[in-house]
């Protein structure tokens, strides 16, 4: 089954104030705009502010980050242009506290492990590459993991991570011979049908950028997935 892309009338809302709101994404979604000029989650978003308060014109909206569009789980939008420069410095600062979903076939070669590489990536392709050792132009990437269950055919690994590099956990996964389900680009043996992958940011701690308060986001993976379910169950 297909996943929906999020609209107006179906959007996952998590969280939402005066100045952020946080949507779990859907697998499909694009967070900004890009060649294929599809509809992003961010237009999205501001349709949904646009009608629920009734704003007549430009609805204000900063995007913080971005997930892969074959991903789910945790986005965070800025609602005012005070919030967003402090969000992204949060981000920028590496103060927001992310915990992702993978679900792999084969199982990592210890049950836990801190993961460190040196990202190359490659614009081309659309792809970085894990390397041991240091070379030129690339970026370190840390991430600890464990496994925290074992399916019948697969293994749900819990992922905090501590840089935010270009494919950093399917790139990093994918070196310890970890691909994730359905991500072909990262050696996956086949894609999922409706072109997901099976990596979900979970978990997002953040300090409020306006109330200053410590705040914890938690995003439901996709439910009509099967394999989805079995991780919650």
């Amino acid at each position: 089954m297909t996943n929906p892309h999020s609209t107006k009338d179906n959007l996952q809302v998590i969280y939402e104030d005066n100045h952020i709101i946080v949507i779990n994404k859907r697998p499909g979604d694009i967070v900004q705009g890009d060649k294929t000029g599809d509809e992003p989650l961010s237009e999205v978003v501001k349709s949904y502010i646009a009608e629920k308060y009734g704003k007549p014109g430009a609805v204000y909206l900063g995007v913080v980050h971005r997930l892969d569009r074959p991903t789910s789980g945790i986005v965070v939008f800025a609602r005012t242009s005070k919030a967003l420069p402090r969000l992204n410095k949060l981000f920028a600062q590496k103060e927001a506290k992310k915990t992702y979903w993978a679900v792999v076939k084969d199982a990592p070669p210890k049950k836990t492990d801190t993961l460190i590489h040196y990202l190359k990536r490659n614009p081309k392709q659309n792809k970085s590459y894990s390397h041991i050792n240091e070379v030129p132009d690339s970026k370190k990437g840390i991430l600890d993991y464990r496994v925290s269950k074992e399916l019948n055919n697969y293994y749900l690994l819990e992922i905090d991570l501590h840089t935010g590099r270009h494919h950093q956990i399917r790139s990093q996964l994918s070196a310890i011979g970890c691909s994730i389900k359905g991500d072909l680009k990262y050696g996956a043996d086949r894609s999922n049908k409706d072109g997901s992958i099976h990596l979900h940011s979970r978990k997002l701690v953040i300090t409020h950028p306006v109330k200053k308060e410590e705040m914890t986001f938690v995003a439901e993976p996709p439910t009509e997935d099967s394999i989805w379910n079995a991780c919650i169950s």
